[in-house]
């Protein structure tokens, strides 16, 4: 499903010659994945949401505002995907999914509850979580969609966005009549950028559900209660232009989108902005699950100082830093269900946890200043005796910067609380690792890793 985009995201080999909009356009699929949807929705969202800015008139900043307000609508997504999971018993990338395509009646959603909550749970599972959802249903949906939209806001902010993407993205669940979330707000007090954001959501999810009729009628049946009806208007027109839903079908639509790029033909990534974009997208990893705060960030530093005492030079060790702290992106396509449990994971499970390598490869290969570490970062479960995943490689074949991510991200987990148990002192996970020495884990590394502990302990 992948690969048939990538190159489409192959880009020259210095960071300044980027696109930003080609950058984050390829993280975008990550956050297609946390959300359920078919790849290169927020791609398609966007080039919705860019074709009515340009509609109304817009131009500039007030028009990139637009544009990266609807590319990056879900920035927030893995905020709560823990919390869909545990209040709706079951998978938060399906649960997500099909609540897209729920009807704009309260009603409706009433009615899919009842038929999506808790179906593969146990009895006494589902009937708790169907009578806990009626009777704090309100406050449930304003904080799962509450958190969402002010991680996104703040996520916007870290990425150097104006306070208008930021308001975008927080206003991107509220409805023209009031009774959208978390605040409330109606009319022309939502964010212009956010009411297009909805209306472009929207579309895309039905028309790639079941086709431009039924995204033409959702629309229509919205407007007015859910959208704002002069931007369903100007829909309805755009819409029925030679080409346009033809144009979202197109192999090369992320081409296309990034030449739309408003207000300069493209904004340079330096390095200080590349790291910059990697701890933010680092943090959307870590939203996907209570227990994993901090931890890719806190990979990327260990990882870091590995390299120094192993005399790696600066240019390669801030590659890798950027790689160990986006090691875990592929993660984000995998159901919460599956991550929080606190037993151990049945065949199945373990095959779909083992799939987020895979994603991690496919996600980073598509940014070229970054697809070097693309399977430097996939390969963090890789093993020298040959027994790892997602390919089976061994010690002829793993880099020396997978292994430094691989000693890091092993120490970092086994010290930190997990769903299924406790956080160990650094004595025992040391041991352990040990334990790994020529097996799981690089002896120069562990030795690297070993002196850095000693260090910090006699501080």
């Amino acid at each position: 499903m992948y690969q048939a985009i990538n190159t489409h995201f192959k880009q020259q080999d210095s960071a300044d010659q980027l696109r930003l909009s080609e950058i984050l356009g390829a993280f975008t699929y990550a956050l297609d994945l946390t959300e359920g949807q078919p790849a290169g929705h927020s791609i398609r969202a966007c080039w919705i949401g860019t074709q009515l800015g340009m509609a109304l008139g817009m131009k500039g900043d007030e028009l990139r505002d637009v544009y990266y307000a609807t590319l990056l609508k879900d920035l927030g997504c893995s905020s709560n995907a823990a919390r869909v999971s545990e209040m709706f018993v079951g998978d938060d990338r399906k649960l997500k999914h099909d609540f897209k395509l729920i009807g704009p009646r309260p009603e409706d959603f009433g009615e899919h509850v009842v038929s999506a909550v808790g179906v593969t749970a146990a009895a006494d599972a589902r009937n708790q979580a169907l009578g806990n959802i009626a009777e704090n249903g309100d406050a449930i949906m304003t904080e799962i969609i509450g958190t969402r939209c002010e991680r996104g806001a703040d996520i916007a902010r870290q990425l150097r966005f104006s306070e208008n993407v930021a308001q975008a993205i927080a206003h991107l669940d509220e409805h023209w009549d009031g009774g959208g979330l978390p605040l409330g707000i109606a009319g022309t007090d939502i964010h212009i950028g956010g009411r297009i954001a909805l209306l472009a959501q929207v579309v895309d999810v039905f028309f790639t559900a079941h086709g431009k009729d039924a995204a033409i009628a959702e629309v229509r049946s919205r407007s007015g209660s859910w959208l704002d009806p002069k931007l369903c208007l100007l829909f309805e027109k755009l819409s029925a232009a030679s080409g346009f839903w033809e144009e979202l079908k197109l192999d090369d639509l992320p081409e296309q989108l990034f030449a739309l790029e408003p207000a300069v033909q493209y904004i340079p990534v330096d390095e200080d902005y590349l790291d910059d974009i990697s701890l933010a997208f680092g943090r959307v990893i870590d939203a996907k699950s209570p227990y994993t705060a901090g931890h890719s960030e806190r990979v990327g530093l260990l990882a870091d100082k590995i390299a120094e005492k192993l005399g790696m030079d600066d240019d390669r060790r801030r590659a890798l830093r950027r790689a160990a702290i986006l090691h875990d992106v592929g993660k984000l396509g995998v159901s919460s269900e599956i991550l929080e449990k606190p037993g151990k994971l049945d065949a199945e499970e373990w095959e779909a946890m083992q799939r987020h390598a895979v994603y991690t490869t496919d996600i980073l290969g598509r940014i070229g200043v970054m697809s070097d570490m693309a399977m430097i970062s996939g390969s963090h479960h890789e093993r020298l005796d040959g027994k790892g995943y997602p390919l089976g490689l061994d010690e002829r074949s793993i880099a020396m910067e997978t292994r430094i991510i691989t000693v890091a991200d092993i120490y970092d987990a086994l010290t930190m609380d997990r769903s299924y148990r406790s956080a160990m002192p650094s004595e025992k996970a040391m041991a352990i690792l040990q334990g790994e020495v020529g097996k799981a884990v690089d002896r120069q590394c562990f030795e690297a890793l070993q002196n850095i502990i000693q260090q910090v302990e006699l501080h």
